[in-house]
């Protein structure tokens, strides 16, 4: 698949390499121990222009398009999956916005979020609908130029660090019903909750959003009132599925990395591991399950540069780049054995930071029932008239 990388896809995941290399993983185990990304972390990847990869240049982004940002959030996670999950969630607030954003909202907060001045999150699960987005109990109540908003928010990635949230949120009944909205956090009414203790991706910031009673002007509406199902679909196929792959792809990459090192360090039976057939197969298949999955994201992504939509390629790459990474990481644990129970050895953080990209954007059976629709021709495409349009390959 490298013959889809332009020099300039090249350039950015060396510019990342270097900045994990020299920034991030000295600290990583700090940060797993504390369960705290540093601001100053944050503020870098902001003033590296990493937030705006996929944001037009003339709204202040790189325009690199959506494989670069693919790539730069692989090469984020496979350094530390906390860092991933933190890049790919402020990417991916900004997506409403991009494609449902009046010209007026671009100019204004598009350059912001490129800049990495405020960070956006998505707030569509709430604790009684989960993927089921159409149970959602959230409320935005039209009142003259306002709307006021009532509702709890969860599992919400920068949940506490986010100074903006894209909001669905129920105006009406059915499926025209939801409206999506921006709420700027320091509004009042507006409040982060508890936070998440995570099982993996430590110090990855994720938690409730609370409104009570907020009030916002009716300019604050993206797009037009009913159009909020469409507005989350469509953000959470484009950006939210393939960033969470490029995680996966980040993490399986890791797993690789320290199973062929490890077997090849640890001696049994007279010589390492590696002389072992059956440790031999193993690694084969981690490699094949990273090749397959990391052909099935790049392949996805670049159609998406390419023609504007690729719903069932996007759909097809999380199912395969989340299970496909958790497998090669029980593999690995099987190669470690007790070893790899122990929180000295990084593949028992492999295999918990990959528990936390199947949920997000869709569960692998939710993933698996789309599939279904597409092979039996029920699938409605996220494409909207709106869209924003494909990306020339490689333009920086």
């Amino acid at each position: 698949m490298k013959e889809l990388l332009t020099q300039v896809h090249q350039d950015l995941v060396d510019e990342v390499r270097s900045v994990m290399a020299e920034r991030i993983i000295p600290r990583r185990d700090d940060i797993e121990e504390s369960e705290t990304i540093p601001d100053d972390i944050y503020r870098h990847m902001a003033r590296a222009g990493w937030y705006g990869v996929a944001i037009p240049q003339h709204y202040g982004g790189r325009g690199a398009g959506h494989l670069a940002r693919l790539l730069m959030i692989e090469e984020a996670a496979h350094a530390s999956g906390a860092i991933g999950g933190a890049l790919q969630s402020a990417i991916l607030g900004t997506a409403m916005l991009q494609f449902y954003g009046s010209e007026g909202q671009k100019q204004h907060w598009l350059p912001r979020f490129a800049r990495g001045d405020d960070v956006c999150s998505i707030c569509v699960t709430e604790p009684g609908s989960g993927s089921h987005v159409m149970g959602m109990k959230t409320t935005a109540r039209r009142e003259g130029h306002e709307y006021v908003l009532d509702g709890v928010k969860c599992w919400i990635a920068n949940s506490h660090i986010a100074s903006v949230h894209g909001v669905i949120a129920r105006t009406g009944e059915g499926s025209r019903g939801l409206s999506a909205f921006l709420v700027e956090g320091d509004r009042h009414g507006v409040r982060p909750g508890r936070a998440n203790n995570n099982t993996g991706l430590r110090g990855f910031n994720i938690g409730e959003v609370i409104f009570e009673n907020c009030r916002i002007p009716a300019t604050n509406r993206l797009g037009e009132e009913g159009m909020g199902l469409e507005i989350a679909h469509r953000a959470i196929t484009c950006y939210g599925k393939p960033n969470l792959t490029a995680v996966a792809l980040g993490v399986h990459q890791a797993v690789l990395d320290e199973t062929v090192d490890y077997a090849g360090r640890r001696n049994i039976y007279g010589g390492p591991l590696t002389e072992l057939e059956s440790a031999r197969l193993k690694i084969g298949d981690i490699y094949t399950h990273l090749a397959t999955a990391r052909q099935a994201a790049y392949w996805a992504v670049y159609l998406l540069d390419k023609r504007g939509h690729a719903d069932e390629e996007i759909i097809l790459a999380k199912l395969i780049g989340t299970e496909a990474a958790f497998n090669s990481a029980k593999a690995a644990m099987d190669l470690f054995a007790a070893r790899g129970t122990s929180r000295d050895a990084k593949v028992e953080r492999y295999l918990r930071d990959l528990l936390m990209v199947f949920p997000p954007a869709g569960t692998s059976d939710v993933h698996r029932k789309r599939l279904a629709e597409v092979a039996m021709g029920e699938y409605t495409p996220s494409v909207s008239p709106r869209a924003e349009a494909p990306v020339q390959l490689g333009v920086a």
